[in-house]
């Protein structure tokens, strides 16, 4: 059987389409699983067949995430956001944790995922390095150092990285059974994962864009837990 990975996307009301890079569908495809694009929705019944339909998550990129999900009003400098793909995606999450779903969240997805276990953002980082790099996508713009004893540092093999980066949102207070796995040298959050679940890892850059090792790993990682799901 293939194991089949939903990967989430946006939507654009303006030119009412969906939108998703390819990038993350040729990462599931090279890892080896079967790439889903699942349209964000509040019916609780078609959550809950995706739920049915896939041995793994992977939320991707995408705009900000609205402060009212953690309790906060809007700063001035806070992006674009999308309520529906906030109430899919959250909604999605609490289906994986419950189901022990395999997830892997990509820059906004490491936030949402946070969110949905109970942890707070930043809605706009200001001071410290970089995190927004007039650079090619694929360019590794900083470092990052990783926690060791981590699923990050047992998927990378190495103590200190260097991502690329594309935020002004980041992790602040961690959600409950969330560890911290990575964080760069000025002490934003670059990863958290579950220390209560077989797969739950969230990073904060964008390793569909890179070419490295470790960025084709942690696609493998993924697809790997939702064939060991379907096993189970």
């Amino acid at each position: 059987m293939g194991v089949r990975i939903g990967i989430t996307c946006s939507f654009e009301p303006d030119e009412n389409r969906h939108n998703l890079r390819r990038d993350y569908i040729d990462k599931i495809l090279n890892a080896g699983g079967v790439p889903v694009i699942l349209p964000p929705t509040n019916d609780r019944d078609v959550i809950t067949e995706y739920k049915k339909t896939c041995h793994g998550l992977l939320l991707a990129g995408g705009g900000d995430v609205d402060p009212v999900n953690w309790g906060e009003e809007p700063h001035p400098d806070l992006g674009t956001v999308d309520p529906t793909r906030d109430e899919f995606e959250l909604a999605l999450m609490k289906c994986a944790m419950e189901e022990d779903l395999p997830v892997l969240g990509i820059c906004r997805g490491a936030q949402v995922i946070n969110v949905a276990f109970g942890g707070s953002l930043y809605q706009h980082l200001a001071g410290g390095i970089s995190h927004q790099q007039k650079a090619p996508p694929s360019h590794a713009f900083h470092g990052i150092l990783v926690v060791r004893d981590t699923r990050l540092y047992r998927i990378s093999g190495s103590d200190t990285l260097r991502v690329n980066s594309f935020h002004h949102q980041a992790v602040r207070e961690i959600g409950e059974n969330l560890i911290i796995s990575a964080t760069a040298r000025d002490g934003v959050i670059e990863a958290v994962e579950s220390v209560c679940h077989r797969f739950i890892l969230g990073v904060q850059w964008h390793p569909e864009l890179m070419t490295d090792k470790v960025s084709e790993n942690l696609f493998k990682a993924l697809v790997d837990a939702g064939r060991e799901r379907i096993k189970s």
